[in-house]
C-alpha cells in the first residue's frame, strides 16, 4: 500500500517525481519470497491505492452516487494492472548471476511498458497516469519520448528502480563488499546520462527566428452544474462572450474556445451561431470552438433518429463554419454507455441518458492570417525567407483533440503532418471542480508536443489552459488575479508557426509510432508463455 501511496505522490498536484524511481522496487520487495497468488494480492493492493489516491478527483463529479461507484470501480480495474505485473516479477529478485539479475530487470521494464500499451488501448482506452508522465518537468529526460513515445520514460523508471533493488539485495548478501551494488546500477545509469545528453541536445535545438500568430484563449471557468442546467444556459454564455471581446483588444489572430462553452447547437441555434458569428466578423478573427452537433439518421436506420456529436468548429473572419471535427475517441460511461443496446441495465452506472456517435476521421483546420514577426527578433522574418520579402499572409494548419484525446500517444500521431503547425485541445475540466486532475491532464499532453515534436496549444473550461512548445515546456499557463489556474479570463499568446512552404522535420516517434511499446509488448508475451510452460511443467501433488 506504501508503495502504491507513493506512486500516487509521484503525480500532481503533489508531484514528487522522485519517489517514481522507488515505487516498482517497494512493489515487489514486499512480495518478495511470497507465492504467486500472494504477489498477485500484494500488487493488486498496491495498484488499488495507487489509483484510487491518484482519481480521488472522480469524487468531484456534482452527481449524487454515481462518482462513488465510478471511482471504485475504475481504480478496481486498473489495479489489475500493477498485480499482473508484480505477479510476473515476484520471486526471488535480484537473484541469479549479474546477467540474470539484469535481464529481470530490464524484462520488469519491459512488462510495465507492455501492460501500460494495453491499458491505453483496452475497452476504448484510458491511458491516465502512465508512469513516463510523472516526469513531466523533467525536460531532458523526457526529450526521449520523441523516439520511444512517454513508453520510454515508463522504461527507464522501472529498469532503473529495479536495478536500485538488485542493488539492495547486493549489499545484503555481501555486507563486507563496498562496492558490491555498482555493477547493479552502472548500465541503467550509463543509460540515463546517454539519455539526458539527448535531451539537452534536442533542448538546445530550435530557431528563435520564426514567424508567429497570436492566439487568444478563453477560459470561462464554468461550472459543471451550470452547463447542466436549462436555466444557466444565457448566463454562462454571456460570460464566453464578454472575455472573448476584451481578448479581441490586442489585434489577435485566432480565438480559442474550450469544450462546452456553447450552450446550443451552433449549426440548428441561429441565434447562438449570429453572436459567435458577429464576433468573428467584427473582429477579422478565426476562431476554433467546441460544440455539441447532430445529424439526423447518419447511422441509424430511422431517419427521424439523429446522431449526436461532440464537434469542434472552424469559424472564419466572415462568419463562416470552414470545417468541422467530430471527436473521435469517447469517454466511456461520460459520453457513450458500451453494450447498452444488448444489456440495458448497464445504463443503471451512468449519469448520462444518451451518448454521442464517434467521428470516424482526423478533420484538418487551414486558415491564414497575418504574419507577425517573432518577439526574439525584429529581423527575424527577412532572414527566414532570405532574398524575399515576407509575404502579407502566413497559411497555418492545426489539428483539434476534444476532450482527453490528447492522453492517447498513437491517437494524436495520427493528427498531425509535416505542415501542422501545432495541435489544438479544447476540454472541459470543469466536472473535476479545483483538483489534480486538471494538472494530471497537462502533465499527459505535455508528451504529445515532444513525441511529435511541435507545440500543443490547451484551451479549458477552468484549467490548465496552456501551450506547451514543441520540446514540452509550458511556455504560457493561464492565472487569474489571485493566481489561481481555475479561474475565468483570458490569455494571449504568440506561438511560433512554419514559414510558408516549410515542413518540419518528423520525430522518429512520429515516423514509426509505437514501435518501442510494441516491442515491450513481444517481450512481455515471451516471459508470460515462459511462465505458463513452467508452471505447467511442475509435478501436480498427488492426491492424499
Amino acid at each position: 500500500m506504501v508503495a502504491g501511496l507513493l506512486l500516487a505522490a509521484s503525480f500532481p498536484k503533489i508531484g514528487i517525481a522522485g519517489v517514481a524511481w522507488a515505487a516498482p522496487a517497494l512493489m515487489l520487495a514486499a512480495a518478495h519470497g511470497k507465492t504467486g497468488a500472494e504477489a498477485f494480492r500484494i500488487g493488486y493492493v498496491a495498484g488499488l491505492a495507487f489509483h484510487l489516491a491518484a482519481l480521488y478527483w472522480l469524487l468531484l463529479i456534482p452527481v449524487a452516487g454515481y462518482p462513488i461507484l465510478g471511482w471504485v470501480a475504475l481504480s478496481a480495474f486498473l489495479a489489475l494492472y500493477q498485480a499482473v505485473w508484480v505477479w510476473l516479477l515476484a520471486g526471488k529478485p535480484g537473484s541469479g548471476d549479474w546477467t540474470r539479475r539484469t535481464a529481470w530487470a530490464l524484462a520488469g521494464a519491459a512488462i510495465w511498458v507492455a501492460l501500460e500499451m494495453v491499458q491505453a488501448r483496452l475497452f476504448s482506452g484510458f491511458p491516465w497516469n502512465l508512469l513516463g508522465t510523472s516526469q513531466f518537468q523533467m525536460l531532458p529526460l523526457i526529450q526521449i519520448a520523441s523516439v520511444t513515445g512517454v513508453y520510454g520514460v515508463s522504461f527507464l523508471i522501472v529498469w532503473t528502480s529495479l536495478a536500485l533493488l538488485s542493488a539492495a539485495h547486493a549489499i545484503l548478501r555481501q555486507p563486507a563488499n563496498r562496492h558490491a551494488w555498482l555493477s547493479e546500477i552502472l548500465l541503467p545509469l550509463a543509460m540515463l546520462v546517454g539519455v539526458f545528453v539527448f535531451g539537452m541536445g534536442r533542448l538546445r535545438e530550435g530557431n528563435p527566428n520564426t514567424p508567429t500568430i497570436r492566439v487568444s484563449f478563453i477560459q470561462p471557468s464554468i461550472p459543471q452544474k451550470w452547463i447542466w442546467a436549462k436555466g444557466e444556459d444565457s448566463s454562462y454564455f454571456d460570460r464566453v462572450l464578454a472575455l472573448t471581446r476584451q481578448a479581441l483588444t490586442n489585434q489577435t489572430d485566432l480565438v480559442l474556445w474550450p469544450e462546452a462553452a456553447i450552450p446550443k447547437m451552433i449549426r440548428y441555434d441561429q441565434s447562438t451561431l449570429d453572436a459567435i458569428t458577429a464576433i468573428a466578423k467584427s473582429n477579422r478573427v478565426w476562431m476554433i470552438l467546441g460544440s455539441d452537433d447532430a445529424e439526423p439518421g447518419l447511422t441509424s436506420r430511422d431517419p427521424n433518429e439523429a446522431d449526436y456529436f461532440n464537434c469542434s468548429f472552424l469559424i472564419s473572419p466572415d462568419g463562416t463554419l470552414m470545417a468541422r471535427y467530430r471527436k473521435r475517441n469517447l469517454v466511456i460511461f461520460g459520453e457513450y454507455i458500451p453494450l447498452v443496446r444488448w444489456l440495458p441495465f448497464v445504463k443503471w452506472f451512468t449519469p448520462i441518458s444518451g451518448g454521442f456517435t464517434p467521428g470516424d476521421s482526423v478533420v484538418p483546420f487551414e486558415f491564414e492570417v497575418h504574419i507577425h514577426a517573432s518577439p526574439a527578433s525584429d529581423e527575424t522574418l527577412t532572414r527566414e525567407f532570405s532574398n524575399n520579402l515576407p509575404p502579407e499572409v502566413l497559411p497555418v494548419k492545426t489539428a483539434t483533440l476534444i476532450c482527453f484525446e490528447d492522453v492517447f500517444p498513437h491517437l494524436a500521431r495520427g493528427y498531425v503532418t509535416a505542415d501542422t503547425d501545432f495541435l489544438v485541445n479544447l476540454t472541459n475540466d470543469g466536472w473535476f471542480g479545483e483538483s489534480a486532475e486538471q494538472w494530471q491532464h497537462a502533465a499527459s499532453a505535455v508528451f504529445r508536443a515532444v513525441e511529435n515534436g511541435l507545440p500543443l496549444l490547451r484551451c479549458c473550461n477552468n484549467g490548465i489552459t496552456c501551450w506547451v512548445d514543441a520540446r514540452g515546456r509550458l511556455r504560457q499557463v493561464f492565472r487569474d488575479a489571485t493566481g489561481s489556474v481555475y479561474g475565468a479570463g483570458f490569455m494571449t499568446a504568440e506561438i511560433p508557426v512554419l514559414a510558408p512552404g516549410e515542413t518540419r522535420t518528423p520525430t522518429f516517434y512520429h515516423r514509426r509510432g509505437d514501435w518501442f511499446g510494441w516491442m515491450c509488448v513481444g517481450i512481455a508475451g515471451v516471459v508470460l508463455l515462459g511462465k505458463w510452460s513452467k508452471a505447467a511443467s511442475q509435478p501436480k501433488p498427488m492426491p492424499a
